[in-house]
């Protein structure tokens, strides 16, 4: 138990900024995210909640005797949401406490009603975690408990009539269980609750990394259709993220600029600056070249931008070039397409890509100067996602050669090639910190075709120390296509720049 309350007490500290430029609750008016703050049951201490800015962190106190028999009473911050949705968070019980149950989570119910049908991602006061629901009006609550503690980092997902809850102590893979045949109808409210499992105290609970947002049906056609996108950074060491940016069409792959001030990214085959300070867009001028993909890199000074175009000369196949970082007209470098682009050499004198010769994906370097490319890798299977080390002594990149997408390292001339990574998950695009001493990398699940990225996936993103060793979840993300394709570490290797999906609002 003590090491519990550790954890949940540092949880605090590491999201400590909730109480700058609170927005306070207002019984039934819209909190960030949510419609409405309630309480459920009429607890005898009325709860209360509030947002703030910039750091996008819910507070929530709540009082009420329980979340269990035929009647509840508790605090809820909701959404209204229907069709299929997800609901991610992270939880800190503020102080000891007073009840060993009480209680805190990601709910959804039917309706207000204190007997009303609902599902609850519940993590209790001392550790006990469960799923627990109420498939009719006035039952009694039913569970299914975990085998882990006090996990931190929550979810709750609705795909049709199934609810599945994924929790994990940060830094962990998610645990998860699931329910079926749930239908508790078609508007429903979702959100984040607490209850103190008492009538004499409230009990405090603070929210950081909160989303809810619709997931994909399962027949939308990729790269035709899209949900919207949020652009994020995230501070490595402790995982809090902040949503600097969003919009209903894709953003895709931010780079960050040397100088700290700036993310490069793509959207509908052009390339924008974002600008950090002011949170203004601008166009990035790359004149003809306005079928761009999200496989851009800044070199290592952040002078010149290399780019995958797919001009109609080459049947609309991507062909690489390079342009200097304040726009103009993009250089041809790679004769031969398909070639992808993924990395400069820390003197820029050389760009890595992937390329489709003979039938396979090999990884290729060539001058900036264009002229005879030279392979580097010969495995059979997809080698991608390539990139210098900021020492120029490695070149780190992933492979399907193993039959999962794992990650590699080669000395510059491609030999010597090791394997760094052997789980079960698909681990793409290993990007390495200006300081040289981390990967950070995207996981899919092994569910996942390995030489596939798609959109719109259930995904990690990992940590890992350069020369292989324990890995560490930094993020627990919907995403995938478009998240980190790119170098997307901040110059002083403390924070993460990257896309996940839905509707920030």
């Amino acid at each position: 138990m003590k090491k519990t309350k550790a954890i949940l007490c540092l949880n605090l500290l590491l999201f400590g900024m909730w109480s700058l430029n609170l927005q306070a609750q207002i019984p039934g008016s819209r909190l960030g995210q949510f419609d409405s703050f309630s309480n459920i049951g009429s607890p005898a201490i009325p709860g209360a909640a509030s947002y703030s800015q910039p750091s996008q962190i819910y507070w929530i106190s709540g009082s009420g005797a329980n979340i269990w028999f035929g009647q509840d009473s508790f605090s809820f911050l909701s959404k209204q949401m229907n069709g299929d949705f997800i609901v991610q968070t992270r939880i800190s019980f503020v102080g000891q406490g007073h009840v060993l149950h009480r209680k805190t989570g990601i709910m959804v119910r039917s309706s207000a009603e204190a007997n009303a049908p609902v599902v609850a991602c519940t993590v209790h006061g001392d550790g006990l975690t469960s799923l627990q629901y109420r498939t009719k009006p006035g039952e009694n609550m039913k569970e299914l408990k975990f085998a882990i503690s006090a996990p931190d980092v929550l979810q709750l997902e609705k795909k049709g009539t199934t609810y599945t809850m994924s929790v994990a102590r940060f830094g962990e893979l998610y645990q998860t269980q699931k329910i079926d045949s749930m239908d508790l109808g078609a508007d429903l409210m979702a959100g984040l609750f607490v209850c103190s499992h008492t009538n004499e105290f409230s009990e405090e609970v603070v929210f950081a990394n909160t989303r809810i947002f619709k997931t994909a049906p399962d027949d939308m056609v990729q790269y035709k259709s899209y949900l919207g996108s949020l652009m994020e950074t995230m501070e490595v060491a402790t995982g809090k993220r902040e949503v600097v940016a969003s919009a209903e069409i894709s953003l895709q792959a931010p780079n960050w600029t040397p100088d700290g001030k700036t993310l490069i990214y793509n959207s509908t085959g052009k390339l924008f600056n974002f600008d950090l300070a002011s949170g203004k867009t601008t166009v990035l001028n790359t004149d003809f070249a306005n079928k761009n993909n999200n496989d851009h890199v800044l070199t290592f000074d952040g002078t010149q931008l290399g780019i995958s175009h797919a001009p109609a000369e080459s049947n609309g196949q991507s062909v690489v070039y390079s342009v200097p970082v304040t726009g103009g007209v993009p250089k041809r470098i790679t004769e031969k397409s398909p070639s992808y682009f993924h990395g400069w050499s820390p003197d820029s004198q050389f760009l890595l890509y992937t390329g489709q010769r003979n039938g396979d994906f090999d990884i290729y370097k060539i001058s900036k100067e264009g002229g005879k490319e030279v392979q580097l890798t010969n495995a059979k299977g997809l080698d991608d996602g390539s990139e210098y080390s900021p020492d120029g002594k490695y070149i780190y990149f992933c492979s399907t050669r193993t039959g999962m997408m794992q990650v590699w390292r080669m000395d510059p001339d491609g030999k010597n090639q090791t394997q760094l990574t052997f789980d079960e998950l698909n681990n793409w695009f290993p990007h390495v910190s200006p300081d040289n001493k981390w990967l950070v990398f995207i996981s899919f699940p092994k569910e996942v075709p390995a030489d596939k990225h798609p959109f719109y996936q259930r995904v990690y993103l990992r940590l890992m120390p350069v020369g292989g060793g324990d890995i560490k979840v930094i993020s627990y993300l919907y995403g995938g296509q478009g998240t980190i394709n790119v170098p997307s570490w901040s110059p002083d290797s403390k924070k993460i720049a990257f896309v996940s999906n839905g509707i920030f609002n």
